[in-house]
């Protein structure tokens, strides 16, 4: 099984570190990764994306064309990717920043408040793991134990204390996730 990931949104949501989580949790599970991130030109707020790649067989290129799946953190996201997302496959959007439903009908589109759920947790920075949360619910690419160590990797040592929250939202993101072949 291979899975294509594009994850994308403006700086400071987050983007870089879902894809990293997800490849470092892949790397747990056996699996062969790529993660190839993507910053727009501007210094601050701009854009950024990356994708992932998860494997059971060598992967060939870092280069992703047609994902398997997508998700978009803001509108601009929404309005780059969307179109590329593979005929069948998934488009993840925050729907808590993203008021314009995609247009798309040959794919699972899931809308999920990301930035709501977080406020409800108490951490608005944890949208993106929300997010990333129901990426993992809908494609099964790798289990919570590979993610806990994930998140135990990633987390530098002065936020280890962020632990539990961070399971808690990618719990929250895998309850929301709630696909819907349009």
């Amino acid at each position: 099984m291979t899975l294509d990931v594009i994850m994308a949104g403006f700086g400071g949501q987050g983007v870089m570190l879902m894809g990293q989580l997800l490849a470092y949790a892949g790397m747990v599970a056996g699996k062969q990764v790529s993660w190839m991130p993507s910053y727009g030109p501007e210094m601050r707020g701009g854009t950024a994306n990356c994708t992932v790649i998860v494997s059971d067989d060598e992967i060939g290129s870092p280069v992703v064309t047609r994902p398997d799946v997508v998700i978009a953190l803001n509108l601009p996201s929404l309005d780059k990717f969307e179109e590329v997302v593979k005929v069948g496959g998934v488009l993840i959007y925050n729907s808590s920043l993203i008021k314009r439903r995609p247009t798309r009908t040959d794919i699972h589109i899931i809308d999920v408040l990301a930035n709501d759920i977080a406020a409800e947790l108490g951490n608005p920075r944890v949208a993106n793991l929300v997010a990333l949360g129901a990426l993992l619910e809908i494609t099964k690419v790798v289990g919570d134990e590979s993610l806990e160590q994930a998140l135990k990797k990633a987390l530098p040592a002065h936020r280890q204390d962020m632990l539990l929250l961070n399971m808690r939202a990618l719990s929250r993101g895998r309850a929301a996730a709630n696909p819907v072949l349009v």
